[in-house]
């Protein structure tokens, strides 16, 4: 018997014949390396079930050899369609809320009167024998008419953002507001000077004569000066300087005449704040007629608004004759201002902020941006037409006083937004 403990022995394990050597039972195997415990595991195989891909995209379930090339198009491709959707869901509800702000605007605007905004008055003014008058011929016509001239206004300012490339351009920019500015006051400076005494109604009647056909032949005079300054229409930067030295040279030959004259410069202030107190139903065909060419011309021209995105140089490439285009889309701006401001004045930040809020809640291409402006426009016109009605009835605030507030505030909220975010 064998008196060695196992514990204090070491056992051989070796046959006859084996070529082993004598191994004790707690060696290490030549062939394994020693791994500390803090040592990173080995990555495990791809094939393996319990294999976790490196990639955090594919860790809801899909494994790596699960990726192709096809189904990256094909994921590509649905969330495109996806964009898509939305987009088109946006711009009908854009649409639809656009439609409804403009019937209520519209009945509000009828029964907006003396009292302010008070259906019990428009009770009683139904049952009037001069209700025809009232409502007819005095609501109806200035609330159709503040709904035309910002769709007017928001056209014009749509295709100056897009022909400029600059989302602070407005209807007035090419020097067309300070010619209608200075034919109204040529009209003033010359009834003063004929020794007629300007008062509301000569007011009135001159605005129905002489200073709606004043202002717009100033409106189309002044761009026609910023074009014949600039050369034409082939180059953006210099037809944009060009209105701004127009406006300044115009602007401050109006201030030397208005000056002439107490009569002269109140009827230049009533003017210059605005208003769609003398908007008849002469004033409104006038105005539909002017949209209803402008709105599908601008409609037709809208592919090259969408060119001069990509740069001067990409536009050119795709063969559309820029310089014809441009100026024809300048023209359509002009018409467009000079009738917006000969029948209600100057209405400030309309033509600037409709074409922002529709790229805001609905961007497009232009075709649709060009549409929405003018409706988003005459939405905006008509609603502070309405608060400028009623706000302190029976007197009425100047409505370019009402929409510098509403869009100067959001321009404020908007830069407010934009630095904070």
């Amino acid at each position: 018997m064998n008196n060695n403990s196992p514990t204090q022995s070491v056992r051989l394990e070796r046959s006859e014949g084996s070529d082993k050597s004598v191994r004790p039972d707690n060696s290490v195997r030549p062939d394994t390396a020693v791994r500390p415990k803090n040592s990173v595991r080995p990555e495990r195989s791809e094939g393996s079930d319990l294999a976790r891909p490196s990639n955090p995209s594919l860790r809801s379930g899909r494994t790596v050899t699960d990726t192709t090339p096809g189904d990256a198009s094909h994921v590509a491709l649905h969330e495109a369609s996806h964009e898509a959707s939305l987009d088109a869901s946006r711009r009908t509800t854009l649409a639809i809320g656009l439609l409804i702000a403009a019937i209520v605007f519209t009945a509000f605007g009828i029964a907006v009167g003396s009292e302010g905004f008070s259906f019990t008055q428009l009770r009683t003014d139904l049952a009037a024998d001069d209700a025809a008058l009232i409502l007819g011929q005095i609501r109806a016509p200035r609330t159709v008419g503040a709904l035309l001239v910002g769709a007017l206004l928001g056209l014009a300012g749509a295709i100056s953002q897009g022909l400029f490339r600059n989302p602070l351009a407005d209807p007035y920019l090419l020097g067309s507001a300070a010619g209608a500015s200075l034919g109204v006051v040529l009209v003033l400076a010359a009834g003063t000077a004929s020794g007629i005494m300007i008062s509301l109604a000569n007011v009135q009647w001159m605005a129905r004569i002489g200073l709606v056909s004043a202002a717009f032949l100033g409106a189309l005079i002044g761009v026609s000066l910023t074009l014949l300054l600039a050369r034409g229409a082939q180059h953006t930067l210099r037809l944009l300087l060009a209105g701004v030295v127009v406006g300044v040279v115009l602007n401050a030959i109006t201030e030397l005449l208005a000056t002439s004259s107490a009569d002269v410069l109140r009827g230049k202030q009533a003017f210059m704040l605005g208003s769609t107190g003398f908007l008849g139903w002469p004033s409104v065909a006038v105005l539909a007629a002017g949209l209803g060419f402008a709105l599908p011309l601008a409609r037709m021209l809208s592919r090259t608004l969408d060119a001069l995105t990509l740069g001067e140089d990409s536009a050119a490439t795709l063969g559309l004759p820029l310089a014809k285009i441009r100026a024809t889309l300048v023209l359509v701006l002009a018409a467009c201002t000079g009738l917006a401001v000969s029948q209600a004045g100057l209405v400030a930040f309309v033509g600037l902020a409709a074409p922002h809020l529709v790229r805001r809640f609905a961007p497009s291409t232009h075709g649709y941006v060009l549409m929405m402006s003018a409706a988003m426009g005459g939405v905006l016109l008509l609603g502070a037409d309405v608060l400028a009605r009623g706000v302190i009835a029976p007197q009425e605030l100047p409505v370019g006083v009402v929409t510098a507030i509403l869009g100067g505030g959001y321009l404020l909220w908007l830069l407010h937004r934009r630095k904070f975010s």
